[in-house]
This record gives C-alpha cells, structure tokens and sequence, in this order.
C-alpha cells in the first residue's frame, strides 16, 4: 500500500551532520533504502526546520541550506520525484518515491512576506507557522503569553489561501489554532495526535479535532512516544488507539500519519524506523477495511491536496 508521511525531520539531521546519507544512512530512520523497501509510489514529506539556537538573521540562510540539502542528495536518488502538485502526486509511477517540501515553524522568514513567497517558489507546499514559541506570525503551544496570530500572521495565512498551501497547526498555541481555523481555506495538523488518549501539551483536544474534520483538514497521527502514551513507552498498538479515537469523532476521512521519523530520539516499539511501517500496516488491517486503511495510509492526505 502507497504511504504518505506528512512529517519527518531528515534535512534537519542531514544539515546538522554533513556526513550523513540519505541513501542508506543507518542513522536516518527515513531513507531511500528504507523508502524503496517499504513500497511503491510512496510520498514523504521533508520539513525544514531550523533550530531556535540559530541566529535570527540567519535563519532564512538555514532554510535555504536545507533546500538545497533536499535537491542535491534526495532528490537526486533514482526514482526519487519532486511533488508540488496534487497532479505530480498522482502521476507518481510504481518506481518512484514522491518528496514534498514543507516548513516548520516561520522563524526563519521573520517578518518578511517576501521569504515565504521565495520559500514558495523554491517547491514548499505546507507552513507550519510556529515551532513551540513565538515568532512575527504567533505564539507556539509553548508559549506562556498564549497569544493568537499576528497581523503578519494573518498575511501568512491569507498566502497560504491564495496559494492552496496547507497551513499547519501543529505546534501553534491554541489561540492560534483556533484564529487559523477562522482564517484558513486548508487547514492541516502535520503530526499531532489527540489529547484525551494521552493529555500531551502537544495533542490536539476533542473540540479542536472537530474543528479540523469540520474544515476538511487532516491530522496526521505522529509516533512521538511521548504523545501516544503518558509515560513514552510506545507501540504500535498506541498509534492504533490514536487513529481509533478520532474515528470514534467522526474522523474516518481525516486521519493520516506524520511519523516525525528523524525529530524524535526514540521510536514506538515495533516502529523503529521507516522500513517497520508494514507492522503498522498489518495491525490496521487487523481493524478495518483495506478502504478505510488505504485512507489513513495515503488517500486521506492526497484528497486534500488543492495546490
């Protein structure tokens, strides 16, 4: 089955140690070896990432050094194809592997319009508005002040519309998540699971879950072990029990996964890295229809790609 990952943090680790490599590279949890293993047709999507300990004036220079990380050695992978387009996605052939560019947090534009439109330009389809804390556009989840969007985070938004982008919740204090669903045409949450299973700061609550299914937004179930179980020991079976409660709020056309494979120092059980996603695989079919899996899997995500 085709898988589409909304989140992992590859060009972060690979902008931090040079020496390593997306081929096959053991300290990656995502790899090509690891892509071409697990199937066909699959789509990643690579997040950019630039650490708070970066200099603020040099942070869009970071992004930029990630970008071309992800052109020249992923990109450059046989069968590897560059996706900016639902339509791009969807020409995939069984021998390729998608890639789709996304940021994560908009530190790294400031308070500068025109970076986001050059970030645009250069293939990035989703923004994350904030990592934890607040920047120009909002407050991060972390964010004691607890603050919405900003005037300028308004303009980001309001981009994202006019361009199709997805604008992700994920890390966004909740003021903020609950200004982007007013402003927001495509609203997603990259890689967030739901609060009630595991009352995580990070986790999304019940009213915000239906708020994104009301929206047609996704949520992509993460395997953070920290957000599927209270004390971090995770499985597989807790992303299960993820997906299965937001299907309980009526969230069946909604759920996909943003593993977070490369941001994460530990993995669930039985999820070690990218090649082990045909355990999670096995297990839903286990629990529902191959429709229903196929849905979580990729279908979900693919059906709401408007750019």
């Amino acid at each position: 089955m085709k898988i589409f990952d909304a989140h992992c943090d590859v060009l972060y680790k690979m902008w931090m140690n040079p020496k390593v490599s997306f081929y096959n590279d053991l300290r990656l949890h995502t790899n090509y070896a690891n892509l071409k293993q697990t199937g066909s047709s699959n789509i990643q999507c690579f997040a950019i990432y630039v650490p708070s300990h970066v200099h603020e004036q040099e942070r869009f220079q970071v992004a930029l050094e990630m970008i071309n990380i992800f052109y020249e050695k992923i990109m450059t992978c046989r069968g590897m194809k560059f996706i900016s387009s639902k339509s791009d996605a969807l020409r995939l052939q069984a021998n390729e592997i998608g890639a789709i560019l996304t940021l994560e947090g908009c530190d790294a534009i400031g308070n500068d319009l025109i970076r986001l439109k050059t970030l645009y330009r250069l293939g990035v389809r989703s923004i994350g508005l904030t990592w934890n804390y607040a920047n120009a556009v909002a407050d991060g989840i972390l964010e004691r002040r607890g603050a919405g969007l900003t005037s300028f985070g308004e303009r980001v938004v309001t981009f994202n519309n006019e361009k199709k982008l997805w604008t992700d919740v994920s890390h966004l204090s909740e003021q903020g998540f609950w200004d982007v669903i007013e402003l927001a045409q495509y609203p997603i949450a990259s890689h967030s699971n739901a609060k009630t299973v595991t009352p995580h700061v990070r986790n999304l609550t019940d009213n915000q879950i239906l708020a994104l299914i009301q929206r047609n937004g996704m949520i992509g179930v993460t395997f953070v072990p920290e957000f599927l179980e209270k004390k971090g020991n995770a499985t597989v079976y807790d992303v299960l029990r993820h997906i299965e409660y937001i299907c309980s709020l009526g969230g069946e056309n909604n759920i996909g996964l943003g593993s977070d494979f490369d941001g994460i120092e530990q993995t669930p059980y039985q999820l070690w890295n990218y090649s082990y996603y045909s355990i999670l695989i096995n297990e839903l079919l286990k629990k529902y229809p191959e429709r229903i899996v196929k849905g979580f899997l990729s279908h979900n995500f693919l059906e709401k790609m408007f750019f």
